[in-house]
């Protein structure tokens, strides 16, 4: 929780952190201070892509009221990057759901701005994100990231047989985004609301 708290000092809002990324792509820069000129690149086309989820992104009535009944106050807080493409699909709709709750306090932080947080929080030993921690009572109830449960299965399965992950397909992962329309996020986010135990996806 150290870590956490320190990080949450230099946290952002949604709207600020959509912000702070247009702000830096005026100047020509991305989140990751001296990052590699392709990092303003990709965080263009997400600015792009998150202008679009923000305005076109719907909650179904199910799981509005999975979020809803959140009683205890709670708080998520995503490690991101405005270059990262998952970041950039998914964003947008954590958004929409953390705003339907008046217990739930939604909180940005840059994951090149924080390491140790982001240690604490590797997948498979990856500094992969987003990456959401749950935090009810001052303790972490759970996680998500960093990316949908169906997702992940699918780069996992990739990476088994490929080796790595390639522009091939990351065009299919931008595919099933498209085709999925949030529907696994939004399964992974009812388990989360209506678990205590981590739920890693």
């Amino acid at each position: 929780m150290n870590y956490l708290e320190k990080a949450l000092q230099h946290s952002y809002s949604y709207s600020e952190y959509r912000k702070l990324v247009e702000d830096l792509l005026a100047e020509n820069k991305s989140t990751t201070a001296n990052g590699p000129e392709s990092l303003v690149g990709y965080s263009k086309l997400n600015h792009s892509r998150m202008k679009r989820l923000d305005k076109t992104t719907e909650i179904p009535e199910n799981v509005v009221a999975a979020i809803q009944s959140i009683t205890e106050p709670t708080a998520w807080t995503v490690i991101s990057e405005g270059w990262c493409g998952d970041a950039a699909q998914n964003l947008p709709a954590i958004n929409k759901m953390a705003e339907l709750n008046p217990a739930i306090t939604l909180r940005i932080v840059l994951r090149d701005q924080q390491p140790e947080l982001m240690n604490e929080y590797l997948t498979n030993g990856a500094q992969a994100i987003p990456k959401l921690i749950q935090v009810q009572n001052n303790k972490v109830t759970g996680t998500w990231g960093p990316r949908p449960s169906i997702a992940t299965q699918m780069v996992q399965e990739y990476k088994a047989k490929h080796g790595y992950v390639d522009a091939e397909f990351k065009k299919e992962l931008q595919i099933w985004y498209n085709k999925n329309k949030n529907e696994n996020l939004f399964e992974d986010f009812m388990n989360l609301a209506h678990s205590s135990s981590s739920v890693e996806a």
